[in-house]
């Protein structure tokens, strides 16, 4: 039985940018505005408690970094048109789908889309790491090779290494067993390979099942800025890395770096890290050409977000080891250090929880209506760029869920600091509809420490500083408690206007009998 999938174009249009000129006029205003507040805030008189003005200072400062590259980044978008096949060229593609414990019924409608993609002669191959008889027999129905293997090391990178090594087409192209690629998916990506030195190209990760649930929108909202605007202009910096699904490769770009590496759990990233430093050059097509599915509940997204910001930030040491030129280099360090700003986050709630039970407090000599004279035009221009580049893409919710899970960076960076390896996890691709207190205990401590500051401050005394302060409290609250709500009060998801998928078969293919079994 295969799972239902939207057929029809996504409302989220990939292409659509908003004008570059638009966003280069947006910096040209936030530059005086980012001067006006840190002219301000980095006075001497402003200091309070030294300790807390340089921690607060010193996220201040991170975050302008971060703005800085966003506003960088998006002021460089590139769509890249459409390259016709060339007439006369078929090009082998072996297709890669790893798999491991997922449902057959999500496996399916993937293994028969990659079986009708034109543009190319296209051989299939099921990865099964679970050894699944059933996953065998599906393979067997829809003409795929099913590849299994007796020593499962390297997760989902030795997995791929281990097929690649027993294929042999010029080109391979990689999903996750969740992701259902376009017929044209071939037709639009493989033209750009007219460029000898091009080692990749990627395409969006589209959630299908963004209309289901308040996670999957999310979840989708963080997604859909990145496949957008983000995406576009680290192709226009040439700094697009692949994102492990949705891709296809130059087979002697993956031979050169000996395939996927298998130690890190972002092998994707680190594989662009290796392939950039040694020339290649990838592509970004912003079409949507595969529909997946995001995750469905908190402990999915919690799993997925603590994988990748571990991964990432381990990350870090490769970018800054590797032969990059200085501006792939940075668009590197700015994608690896977005995970630290789960910190400035614990920074900003942990402020009015001191101030309010110790009295400290970082700033000195100014009045909440002065700071927020000289902050708010600086941060509300920043959100204003967000929302103009990912053409509204960027959602409050997805906001609220980034903010309560801040903690998932302070982890990631207290273990990658202690170099403690993390687990390769594979993203559950079906969410539960129940409670889930577990992966937002964090969430939920803070929550209970603002309240509590908060009563103690209005039991104490009502000042002019200490009502400020409630009033951030009580802002933080809001958001993280946004964030996490979906956790506490779950609600049956929304089933989404489907179409079920059932690619025309040709004669001798989508009933082809089981090819054989490699096993190494």
């Amino acid at each position: 039985m295969s799972r239902d999938v939207r057929l029809e174009d996504p409302r989220w249009d990939a292409r659509a940018t908003g004008s570059v000129r638009t966003i280069r006029l947006l910096m040209l205003v936030a530059a005086p505005l980012a001067l006006l507040y840190f002219g301000w805030l980095l006075q001497p008189e402003r200091v309070g408690n030294p300790v807390l003005y340089g921690v607060l200072v010193a996220a201040e400062l991170f975050n302008l970094v971060q703005a800085a590259g966003f506003w960088w980044t998006t002021a460089r978008q590139v769509v890249r048109p459409d390259i016709a096949l060339p007439a006369g060229w078929r090009p082998r593609v072996d297709v890669l789908v790893p798999v491991y414990g997922e449902p057959v019924d999500v496996v399916e409608p993937t293994i028969a889309a990659a079986r009708e993609m034109r543009g190319a002669d296209v051989e299939v191959f099921l990865l099964d790491d679970g050894g699944d008889a059933d996953m065998r027999a599906l393979a067997g129905r829809h003409g795929a090779r099913y590849v299994t293997r007796e020593r499962h090391e390297g997760a989902k990178a030795g997995n791929i290494n281990h097929a690649l090594a027993r294929t042999s087409a010029e080109f391979v192209a990689v999903f996750d067993c969740d992701h259902v690629p376009d017929v044209r998916f071939l037709e639009q990506t493989l033209g750009h390979f007219e460029d000898d030195g091009l080692a990749f190209v990627q395409t969006p990760q589209y959630y299908a099942n963004a209309g289901e649930g308040r996670i999957q929108a999310a979840a989708w909202a963080q997604q859909a800025l990145f496949f957008g605007a983000i995406a576009r202009g680290k192709d226009g910096h040439g700094a697009m890395f692949c994102a492990g699904t949705n891709v296809v490769f130059r087979r002697t770009a993956l031979e050169q770096t000996g395939g996927f590496p298998e130690g890190p759990l972002t092998e994707d990233f680190e594989l662009s890290v290796d392939l950039h430093a040694r020339g290649w050059r990838s592509a970004y097509v912003p079409e949507v050409l595969a529909r997946g599915l995001g995750p469905e509940d908190m402990a999915s997204y919690v799993s997925q977000q603590q994988r990748w910001a571990r991964g990432c930030l381990s990350a870090v040491r490769t970018t800054l080891r590797a032969r990059l030129s200085l501006r792939v280099r940075a668009q590197y360090l700015l994608s690896s250090m977005y995970f630290l700003s789960g910190w400035t986050v614990l920074v900003y709630m942990a402020m009015p929880i001191i101030r309010i039970t110790t009295g400290l407090q970082p700033l000195d000599g100014s009045t909440a209506d002065q700071f927020l004279m000289h902050f708010a035009p600086y941060f509300g221009w920043a959100l204003l760029t967000v929302s103009i580049a990912g053409a509204g893409s960027y959602t409050f919710g997805a906001f609220a869920l980034q903010s309560a899970s801040f903690w998932i960076g302070v982890q990631a960076t207290v273990l990658t600091l202690l170099r403690r390896r993390g687990s390769f996890v594979v993203t559950p691709k079906r969410g539960e509809v129940r409670r889930q207190l577990r992966p937002v205990w964090p969430a939920l401590a803070v929550v209970a420490l603002l309240l509590g500051a908060a009563l103690w401050g209005l039991l104490g005394g009502v000042s002019a500083g200490t009502l400020n302060n409630v009033a951030f409290a009580f802002l933080h609250i809001v958001v993280v408690l946004s964030g996490i709500w979906v956790a506490l009060v779950p609600a049956a998801p929304v089933p989404a206007a489907a179409a079920p998928i059932s690619p025309r078969a040709e004669p001798g293919r989508a009933g082809a009998a089981p090819r054989e079994r490699l096993v190494a």
